[in-house]
């Protein structure tokens, strides 16, 4: 079976299996560190949740796949530019977004959510961030959300290349809240530095967080969009899915 080939930076020759062939799929993800979905470890190696994803999702579809870290707000221009050919990078299906790209069927839900010290009366709802700062990852569709209920209401919005950045601004106290994906907010909120905050309310905008995670794969490439679709599939009937989720949560991450 091919195999799945981690390369650890963008201008990394692209991946050769062990027979000497380039890899058929360049999936593309944040060059962030983002865990448990991705992260390089003490050997740099990338690895987490997703990054075992993807390499089932390639067993799946019988493919030699190369992993290409990409800056997150370059990582749709590196799909359509074809330095990538799917983004398995925790990408929400939106209808802006497939405006521009086609996505496969989701392979993973978990709700967005606000983040604030315990003392901080933050609720979530627009009235108790009136005057605050927020902090949120540019272009994701937490920008999005707080564009939507927030604007004109917080004191300001913050934008920041990655995630890791807006948490150690909200340590600093340089914002007051951020937003993000819940189950992101995991390592941080078990960490020495997350101690005095919470997760003070999950957010809620189908029209904005759309259906769930999707593979980001280029319009016309159809094909590919059914093969990821067999191949979320087979994995998610075969085990493989449960064997690689039970490892890193204890509920299901396909969500409803």
């Amino acid at each position: 079976m091919k195999k799945l080939i981690q390369s650890i930076a963008l201008t990394t020759v692209l991946g050769m299996g062990t027979n000497g062939a380039v890899a058929d799929i360049r999936l593309g993800l944040d060059s962030a560190p983002y865990p448990p979905f991705s992260e390089t470890n003490e050997s740099g190696e990338l690895v987490g949740w997703e990054v075992e994803i993807g390499a089932a999702l390639c067993e799946a579809m019988g493919e030699t796949c190369e992993v290409v870290p990409v800056a997150w707000d370059g990582i749709i221009p590196a799909l359509l530019a074809k330095k990538i050919d799917a983004i398995v990078g925790s990408m929400s299906i939106t209808e802006e977004r497939m405006k521009t790209i086609a996505f496969s069927d989701k392979y993973y839900n978990t709700p967005a959510a606000i983040v604030a010290a315990k003392s901080s009366e933050i609720d979530g709802s627009p009235e108790s961030i009136k005057d605050l700062v927020i902090g949120v990852q540019v272009s994701t569709t937490h920008q999005n959300y707080t564009e939507v209920h927030y604007e004109g209401i917080a004191g300001s919005v913050k934008t920041y290349q990655n995630f890791d950045e807006h948490n150690q601004d909200l340590v600093a106290g340089r914002v007051d809240a951020v937003v993000g994906d819940s189950l992101a907010f995991a390592d941080f909120l078990a960490s020495d530095a997350g101690a005095d905050f919470e997760i003070k309310s999950y957010l809620t905008d189908a029209a904005v967080f759309g259906a769930g995670v999707g593979a980001g794969i280029r319009q016309e490439d159809t094909e590919l969009v059914e093969k990821f679709n067999a191949a979320i599939k087979k994995i998610r009937e075969d085990g493989s899915y449960d064997e690689i989720s039970k490892k890193y949560f204890d509920f299901d991450i396909y969500g409803e």
